[in-house]
C-alpha cells in the first residue's frame, strides 16, 4: 500500500494551529467552519482539536467542485442571479451569537477558467449580496476566525503540473506545512515568535502618521494615501469580542486603510491573481482620485472588468498591505493560484471593502464614520499583488517628508 502523502503527524499540528493559533477558540464557543469535501481529514482533525479547547458545537459546511461544476454546465440562465441567503443569514445569526468562523481552502483554483465569465460573474455578485449580512461580522472583526488551507490534489496538480499526483500532494502539503509553521518542533512557540516580530513592524508604522505611502518600481509608481486615523495591523490581532487571533495562517504582511478617495496614479501586478476559477494574468490600473478609472490584463480581462463592476466600491481600495520579497512565501518561488499564499509573497493592494479594525478605535465605529475618515465599503475585497524585488516605498508625512519603509523590496528600517 502506497504511503500517504500528507503526514499525519504534521497535519495534527496544523489542526493545533488552526484552533490555538489561528481561533484562538474559546470554552463555551460554537465553530462554524468552511471546507473542501476533500479537505475532510483536516476537518476531522480540527473538529476534534476544537471539542478539546472546549467548543459547544462544531457545524461543517462542504463544498464539492463537481457540484459546482455542475451546475455551470447544467442550470437554467436565471439560477446565476441567486445565492443561498438563508444559508448566510444563519451564519450571520451564528456570529452574532458569538461562534467563531474558520476557512479551510484548497479547492481547484482553475476550477471555472472553461466557463463562462458572464455567469461565473453573475454567481459571483449574487453570493457577495447574499453574503453580506455575514462577510460585515468578519470585515468588522466582531469574532474571531482565520483561514487555514489543505493540499487536495486538483490544487496540487495545478502548482506541480508536471509532477505525478502523489508526488504533487506530498509537494504542497510539505509548502503548506513549512508556511502554516506547523512542520516545527513546536509550532505554537513558533508564532508566538513570528507574531512578535510583526508587531515590531506594526508599532513602528503607527508611530509615523504616515498620509501616504508612494510605491515605485517594475512600472508602478502609486501614490496610496492613507484613511485618517488609520491604524497598522499584522499578525495576532484582538477582534471586538476581545479574542486574539489570527485571521491568515500563514501572514507575513502588515496592513492598514487607504483612504478610499486619495490614490493616484499607475500600478502593475508582479504575480497573477487567480479569481473564482480564473487566472488573471498582468493586471495594470491607472487611479485617479481614489477610483481605478482604466483597468486591463493580458488574461482574464473579462473577469476583471466584472469585478470592478460588482459595486461603486470595487473601483476603489480596501487595503495596503506591506511584504518583504525576502518573506518565506515569496523565497518557496511557487505561484500557489491562491490569494492566502500568493499575497504573502509580495506587498499588494486589496480592491473594494475595508477593515474596520484598520482604525484607531475601530470597533466602536459606525459605517458612516468608517467612510466619513475614508474607509470604503463594497460587497467585494479581492487582493492582488503589486511588490517585487524592484520595489521601492516612501513614507510620505502629513508635511511633506519622505521617509524610507522599502528598498529594493525589503524593510528600509
Amino acid at each position: 500500500m502506497a504511503s500517504d502523502p500528507i503526514d499525519a503527524k504534521t497535519l495534527d499540528k496544523l489542526a493545533q494551529v488552526a484552533v490555538k493559533v489561528g481561533l484562538n477558540l474559546q470554552p463555551g464557543q460554537d465553530l462554524v467552519l468552511t471546507a473542501p469535501v476533500e479537505a475532510l481529514p483536516l476537518v476531522r482533525k480540527i473538529a476534534a482539536e476544537a471539542y478539546r479547547a472546549g467548543a459547544s458545537t462544531f457545524t461543517p459546511i462542504l463544498s464539492d467542485g463537481e457540484i459546482t461544476l455542475a451546475r455551470f454546465e447544467n442550470a437554467h440562465d436565471d439560477s446565476f442571479d441567486h445565492a443561498p441567503g438563508w444559508l448566510y443569514k444563519g451564519m450571520a445569526e451564528a456570529y452574532a451569537g458569538g461562534a467563531a468562523r474558520m476557512a479551510i481552502v484548497g479547492e481547484d483554483p482553475m476550477l471555472l477558467a472553461e466557463q463562462d465569465p458572464e455567469k461565473v460573474a453573475r454567481a459571483g455578485k449574487a453570493n457577495s449580496i447574499a453574503y453580506k449580512p455575514a462577510l460585515e461580522k468578519i470585515s468588522n472583526f466582531d469574532i474571531n476566525w482565520s483561514i487555514v488551507s489543505y493540499p487536495t490534489a486538483a490544487w496540487a496538480k495545478r502548482v506541480f503540473p508536471d509532477l505525478p499526483e502523489t508526488e504533487a500532494v506530498a509537494k504542497l502539503a510539505a509548502a503548506i506545512f513549512a508556511a502554516s509553521r506547523a512542520d516545527q518542533p513546536d509550532p505554537v512557540a513558533a508564532w508566538e515568535a513570528h507574531n512578535a516580530a510583526l508587531r515590531t513592524r506594526t508599532e513602528w508604522l503607527n508611530t509615523q502618521r504616515f498620509a501616504a505611502l508612494h510605491f515605485q518600481g517594475g512600472g508602478t509608481d502609486l501614490t496610496v494615501g492613507l484613511a485618517d486615523d488609520h491604524e497598522w495591523n499584522g499578525g495576532a490581532s484582538t477582534a471586538n469580542n476581545g479574542v486574539t487571533c489570527n485571521a491568515n495562517i500563514p501572514t507575513e504582511e502588515v496592513f492598514t486603510t487607504p483612504h478610499a478617495k486619495k490614490v493616484e496614479g499607475v500600478v502593475r501586478a508582479t504575480k497573477p491573481l487567480s479569481h473564482q476559477g480564473s487566472l488573471i494574468e498582468n493586471i495594470e490600473m491607472r487611479f485617479e482620485g481614489g477610483r481605478a478609472v482604466e483597468a486591463k490584463a493580458s488574461r482574464g480581462e473579462a473577469v476583471l472588468q466584472k469585478l470592478l463592476d460588482t459595486d461603486e466600491g470595487a473601483r476603489h481600495l480596501g487595503e495596503v498591505a506591506l511584504v518583504p520579497h525576502g518573506s518565506p512565501i515569496s523565497q518557496s518561488g511557487l505561484l500557489f493560484y491562491n490569494t492566502l499564499y500568493d499575497e504573502n509573497a509580495a506587498c499588494h493592494i486589496a480592491m473594494g471593502q475595508c477593515y474596520s479594525k484598520c482604525f484607531v478605535g475601530g470597533g466602536e465605529m459606525s459605517p458612516e464614520e468608517i467612510a466619513a475618515k475614508g474607509g470604503n465599503s463594497s460587497m467585494i475585497h479581492v487582493d492582488w499583488m503589486i511588490g517585487g524585488p524592484e520595489t521601492d516605498i516612501d513614507g510620505i508625512t502629513a508635511d511633506g517628508a519622505r521617509v524610507p519603509v522599502f528598498r529594493k523590496g525589503e524593510w528600509a528600517v
